[in-house]
């Protein structure tokens, strides 16, 4: 898996206990070794872990070695982002973007 600096891993067996139960909104980057868009993407989402710490949680998932969150969520496509916040659904979105852009598509949710 990709290991971006700054951001924790989950997976299938602790997805729930990190993501879902969490108190704050969760930011979850769906990942894979093989996708270069998701290492466009890693040092963005690295610095808004860092400089958005306060507010949300920022995690990823290696949907390679966890299939039944990929699944149930039906990831299709990588790197997918979505926000869980509270444990619902809030937000998703396909594609690597400018740090500026997933800032301005955030605001409203997080």
């Amino acid at each position: 898996m990709i290991r971006t600096e700054g951001l924790a891993a989950v997976t299938d067996a602790d997805f729930a206990d990190v993501v879902l139960a969490s108190q704050r909104p969760v930011l979850v980057e769906f990942t894979a070794d093989w996708c270069p868009p998701c290492r466009q993407i890693a040092p963005v989402l690295a610095e808004i872990a860092a400089e958005e710490a306060d507010r949300m949680t920022v995690v990823q998932i290696d949907v390679d070695t966890n299939p039944a969150t990929t699944l149930q969520y039906g990831v299709m496509s990588m790197p997918t982002l979505m926000v869980f916040d509270r444990g619902e659904r809030v937000w998703s979105v396909v594609g690597a973007r400018s740090k500026r852009r997933l800032l301005t598509e955030l605001e409203g949710v997080v």
